[in-house]
């Protein structure tokens, strides 16, 4: 009986798992928002290890690696699709600066038990997909175009963060990146305007 009991448990997890295991890979980021909030110090403290920053921290933390690594893809396809040697030159200093402040992300969050996304969220796979389909001008224009309204998205987001982070690290983080995203944002409208 208790063989029977074991094996209908392990094939009930084996079928959870499978049926997760096609949302985990589409929404790595929701995924990882949503293992932070069951770390919550106050009630999962002992089953978790408990997270070691405020539920905001953690979802700037989720939220700035996902744009991280959404910046460090769609850059490595820009290297391959573009026509443009500005376009090319800007995806060569995206893989350079954000695989530097992602690394530092990843080695913040370990410290303090901040569970990242592994992949980029279904959002950014949306719009690598509908680049994945562009070539010549229409990449590049359809390229700079999302890396402009992703550095909106992220200077935003890292001001709120340098002002608003309650963990001292996370927001001497943002503090840090702030510059190199205004940066980016600053130069890639640049690039914009020249394609007008």
């Amino acid at each position: 009986m208790k063989k029977i009991f074991s094996m209908l448990m392990l094939a009930a997890a084996a079928l959870a798992f499978q049926s997760c295991g096609g949302n985990a890979a589409n929404d790595s980021k929701a995924n990882a928002d949503s293992a932070n909030e069951t770390k919550d110090t106050s009630t999962h403290a002992v089953e978790t290890g408990g997270i070691a920053v405020v539920t905001d921290d953690a979802q700037f933390a989720v939220e700035a690696a996902n744009g991280g690594m959404a910046e460090v893809e769609l850059a490595k396809l820009a290297q391959t699709k573009a026509t443009n040697a500005k376009v090319k030159e800007y995806a060569e200093m995206m893989i350079k600066d954000h695989s530097k402040a992602n690394t530092e992300l990843m080695d913040l969050a370990k410290t303090k038990n901040i569970t990242l996304p592994t992949t980029v969220g279904a959002d950014q796979q949306t719009v690598m997909a509908d680049l994945q389909k562009k070539s010549g001008a229409d990449f590049d224009k359809a390229y700079v175009d999302a890396m402009v309204k992703d550095h909106d998205k992220d200077v935003s987001l890292f001001e709120k963060a340098s002002t608003d982070a309650k963990d001292p690290e996370l927001k001497s983080f943002a503090v840090k990146t702030l510059p190199v995203l205004k940066m980016h944002q600053q130069h890639i409208k640049v690039i914009q305007d020249g394609m007008k």
